[in-house]
């Protein structure tokens, strides 16, 4: 199976479970592969026969920033379910991280892989 791959984008929401965390915006870091058939858009040059990457980060992005979820696991959940319900999307992996977390430590998070 082909896949579209969205790497390290970049949002700002509010995640956590600490009341300092529910306060501010912080960054998160979301990494996703879509898995599907793309030999026919490869073959034709059109755009009405892929999954538009641009359609599912602006997706992913306005959710992320307004969601408020308490874990990283919910906020990929639901960026997995986000991205199953494309038209086209089989298989689904999603990361979720948060940069500068804990100390000693670049970046926490969750990787899921979800299919229909």
């Amino acid at each position: 199976m082909d896949k579209i791959i969205i790497k390290n984008l970049s949002v700002r929401g509010i995640i956590g479970v600490h009341s300092d965390e529910r306060q501010q915006p912080q960054e998160i870091v979301i990494n996703t592969i879509l898995f599907t058939n793309i030999k026919n858009a490869g073959q034709t040059d059109d755009i009405a026969n892929t999954v538009s990457y641009s359609t599912v980060a602006k997706k992913i992005r306005t959710h992320a920033e307004n969601a408020k979820r308490f874990t990283v696991e919910a906020l990929a959940e639901d960026i997995a379910r986000i991205c199953l319900e494309e038209s086209g999307v089989e298989k689904v992996m999603v990361r979720v991280e948060k940069p500068r977390a804990i100390r000693f430590a670049d970046s926490v998070g969750v990787e899921i892989e979800r299919g229909k």
